[in-house]
């Protein structure tokens, strides 16, 4: 019953906003994610390819994957096939690898680029001027088997709420930049995947249309 009165509230929170919630399963049991499941929930967000894949086999067909976490260009194979949405598009090397499988299983993946936004060494992603490069390439003729319909971030890990918000406003600029702008015929200015358990009321209110959220519907998460 937790699980199903964390994800209600979520519900509740997000409700009048056009914004979606990821539930971020990434080392949760199965059991804990067909209880979500149950509970009415259908994104779920990993951020490993292989233990994503092997979920994927177990539990219900109509469950949206979304990969939320660094991906490696070999691993990208483990989930070209169903994935609904990687977030973490972070480099054209990357870019071409999921191409090439999207190709392979003859359907289009969808994506949103990385941005580097945070003050911290440790998140990867691109800065704006890496974001406007790509964009200004024919990207419909070299990448089509990729959509790319937004743009992700991850905000620096601190209490300072001011410097999240700005991390996140600055996003949302260069999201808003981009939607105004002439992009390719593939890509999209329409999902803005930001904010997670910590942070995820500031980015609602900058803008998000998908938070990610895992501490807050299954508790602290089990490592092992």
């Amino acid at each position: 019953m937790v699980i199903k009165n964390n994800i209600n509230t979520l519900l509740a929170e997000l409700q009048g906003t056009h914004c979606r919630l990821i539930a971020v399963s990434k080392t949760q049991p199965v059991s804990l994610i067909q209880e979500a499941y149950a509970a009415g929930q259908r994104i779920f967000g990993e951020n490993k390819a292989q233990e994503m894949a092997a979920k994927q086999q177990e539990l219900p067909a109509d469950i949206e994957w979304h990969m939320i976490g660094h991906l490696q260009t070999n691993k990208v194979k483990y989930i070209a096939p169903f994935v609904a949405l990687i977030h973490s598009v972070d480099s054209v090397k990357l870019l071409d690898e999921i191409n090439k499988q999207g190709l392979r299983h003859n359907r289009k993946i969808k994506c949103l680029l990385q941005v580097y936004i945070a003050r911290e060494e440790t998140k990867f992603g691109l800065d704006e001027a890496e974001v406007l490069d790509l964009l200004n390439a024919d990207l419909a003729t070299t990448y089509p088997a990729v959509e790319i319909v937004g743009l992700m971030g991850m905000a620096t890990f601190t209490q300072n709420q001011d410097q999240i918000r700005e991390e996140f406003g600055q996003l949302k600029k260069l999201f808003d930049t981009l939607k105004q702008s002439t992009l390719p015929a593939n890509v999209s200015m329409t999902e803005l995947s930001m904010g997670m358990s910590a942070d995820y009321k500031i980015a609602l209110s900058c803008g998000s249309t998908l938070v990610r959220i895992g501490t807050a519907i299954f508790g602290a998460r089990n490592y092992h």
